[in-house]
């Protein structure tokens, strides 16, 4: 088959890829327009996979995205492009509706006129809203009705439900996918705990939100990469699956164990003015996927943020090159300049 995937320039879309290239024999699509957060150097070693192509491209222009599904007639589309930082969002919405929105409308076009085996959305448990934190009894099921808390979120949610009006109206083969927070290698460095981990290495100050007692369920990102390939291989056509760890965690939490895994003291922790409409706490309710696809997570969340940051340490060029900003220069240096 040919798998189609978008925004696998990006922190999952590029764990997904490594995954499906090593779990199946399919032939790897990936288009990604490279924005700021999409980083093709992350792709160099698949690269050298002859299953692997890479195109550069907008997922919000028709005529392009048309023209891509007639040369390469995907079977099976994994969408993960999208804007995806709650911070930017709130600077600058209309991006978010642009991409995550507008460029699902898209590709959903594109699938019904060239035919797809399954299209699948990537989401987020964010649609969801929050949960009280003197309530841990409480969990996002798929039937939790959506209650977004910012632009980012609120795009998602849209484009869940152009998903779901497609399935119904159209009759088109989807699946949704609602994940917990990820983490692992390659986390663009703007995020948690990618950016407490580079500011700990550099004795630099770790800024928190509010007091840090926000809640986070965390999962390792390979655990995420199997639960989407379960759902787009063997999930029932038009449902949600909701994907979590049970891994809740403070952010403060989450903050002193890399200061303690990386020998640096407690004051390099700052709490700063809390973001607008801050979440409170996410938990999901995995039941669904883990009774209908036999879906459990591999990893530990003390076993996955060793491996997390034995990773940062042993990429500091990776990460270095986009603190610095010259990640952007390898597309140009490696194709735009020959």
């Amino acid at each position: 088959m040919n798998i189609l995937v978008t925004g696998g320039a990006g922190f999952i879309g590029s764990n997904f890829i490594y995954y499906e290239l090593a779990a199946h024999e399919d032939k790897v699509i990936c288009l990604d327009l490279l924005t700021y957060a999409g980083n093709i150097s992350t792709l160099s070693t698949a690269m050298q996979n002859e299953k692997f192509k890479f195109i550069k491209g907008d997922i919000t222009d028709r005529v392009f995205v048309y023209d891509l599904f007639k040369r390469e007639k995907p079977d099976i589309v994994v969408n993960f492009a999208a804007e995806s930082h709650v911070d930017r969002s709130i600077e600058t919405p209309e991006i978010f509706l642009q991409t995550n929105i507008i460029g699902t409308g898209v590709l959903l076009d594109a699938c019904r006129k060239y035919g797809i085996k399954r299209y699948h959305q990537v989401s987020t448990d964010e649609v969801y809203g929050d949960l009280p934190l003197d309530r841990p009894d409480l969990f996002f099921t798929e039937d939790t009705p959506l209650r977004t808390s910012s632009p980012y979120s609120a795009s998602k949610a849209a484009a869940d439900l152009l998903v779901q009006a497609y399935h119904r109206t159209y009759g088109l083969p989807v699946s949704i996918s609602r994940c917990s927070n990820n983490y692992g290698p390659y986390h663009f460095p703007e995020k948690l705990i990618p950016l407490m981990i580079i500011n700990a290495l550099n004795d630099k100050q770790l800024p928190i939100y509010g007091t840090g007692r926000n809640v986070r369920d965390w999962l390792y990102v390979e655990d995420h990469c199997q639960a989407i390939d379960l759902i787009v291989r063997k999930g029932q056509e038009g449902e949600i699956y909701n994907v979590g760890g049970h891994n809740e965690k403070t952010n403060l939490q989450v903050v002193e164990m890399i200061l303690k895994y990386l020998h640096k003291p407690y004051e390099l922790i700052k709490f700063v003015t809390d973001r607008p409409g801050h979440d409170r706490r996410y938990a999901i309710n995995p039941a669904k996927i883990n009774d209908e696809l036999d879906w459990q997570p591999k990893t530990r969340f003390n076993e996955g943020m060793k491996k997390t940051i034995k990773w940062y340490l042993a990429h500091r060029d990776w990460w270095q090159k986009i603190i610095d900003g010259s990640y952007k220069d390898y597309y140009a240096k490696m194709y735009e300049d020959k």
